[in-house]
């Protein structure tokens, strides 16, 4: 996406060197500061942040979009190249807005947009050299990270990633872009030396609804390309831990139930090497290991049965009460 630099300022509400906040800047900065500061302790900057031209991802914005995004980065945190570590942070965005640019147009024909934020940093020693880099302009290209609900195809307006389209590619003397709808969070805005869009770049650092292990697995089981946010990417790898360990316990199970169906094996058919028996028992399902238990159980436990005190075996042709014949 263009535009996406520090901007000079033009407000006619600032200073002669744009970096000084207004009475009204201020009121708004304050509702981010623990006390009221002065005008002198504070550093004011514009950036936009992204627009709704199509970037080096094949991919943007669009207007619904960037008004959404108006009120969720408001608040945000800058940090550099995306690393989100508390002293990594750089600066806060304390206002934030949607413009048109008069005479312009998108790659796609359309009026162009863009959001414009004001954001601002405390002017201490351990930030001069910072705000000399972004008056000098070699701090100036930033890069978003955010999650939207749905990527369109520009061509057919299905989701991008299950329809046959290709991003990149024209269909009919039409371009084929993905249409960032539905953004339902913003995580921070980062400078970066090289952002996905073309003058300053987004990158969409994670997109796409949370979604269940079943429909993703059914997805991949069809061939179909998925996306996941970063929720999604630790929901995964949770899911895939728990396979782990649920293979693991099934493995020791199995262990523990052909080791029980082999000592079985030896006690009621001896005659069955443990080697035969026990490339057998490779191939069972758990469900014919647990059956070969149960019938070498029963037939062990008719082995071991006592007999009573008093049981004399019937014999045929023997005479009763012959043991007492003379």
């Amino acid at each position: 996406m263009q535009n996406n630099k520090i901007t000079k300022a033009a407000d006619v509400t600032l200073a002669a060197d744009g970096s000084t906040p207004s009475a009204e800047e201020l009121r708004l900065i304050h509702a981010y500061t623990r006390r009221a500061l002065s005008a002198d302790e504070v550093y004011v900057f514009s950036v936009t942040l992204c627009d709704n031209d199509v970037d080096r991802d094949g991919e943007r914005f669009t207007t619904e979009s960037l008004k959404s995004l108006e009120k969720l980065f408001v608040g945000k945190t800058g940090i550099f190249d995306h690393n989100p570590s508390a002293k990594n942070q750089t600066a806060r965005i304390f206002s934030c807005a949607v413009e048109r640019v008069p005479s312009r147009k998108t790659a796609a024909g359309d009026d162009y947009f863009r959001l414009k934020a004001r954001a601002y940093l405390p002017r201490t020693e351990g930030n001069a050299e910072l705000i000399a880099a972004l008056d000098s302009g070699i701090v100036k290209e930033v890069s978003v990270g955010c999650a939207v609900g749905k990527v369109l195809c520009s061509v057919c307006g299905e989701e991008l990633r299950s329809c046959p389209h290709r991003k990149g590619e024209t269909y009919g003397g039409k371009l084929c872009f993905g249409e960032l709808c539905e953004p339902y969070d913003a995580y921070e805005w980062s400078f970066v030396a090289v952002p996905a869009q073309r003058q300053a770049g987004v990158t969409k650092s994670a997109y796409g609804k949370e979604q269940t292990m079943d429909s993703i697995i059914n997805k991949l089981s069809k061939g179909v390309s998925v996306t996941l946010s970063d929720r999604d990417c630790a929901k995964l790898l949770g899911y895939i831990n728990s396979l782990k360990n649920s293979a693991e316990d099934g493995v020791f199970y199995r262990d523990t139930l052909t080791a029980e169906v082999l000592r079985l094996s030896a006690a009621v058919q001896p005659d069955i090497s443990r080697e035969t028996m026990k490339s057998i028992t490779k191939g069972m399902t758990m469900a014919q290991l647990r059956e070969f238990k149960t019938a070498f159980e029963k037939r062990r436990a008719e082995e071991l049965a006592p007999a009573p005190q008093l049981y004399s075996e019937k014999k045929t042709n023997a005479v009763s009460n012959g043991q007492f014949m003379i």
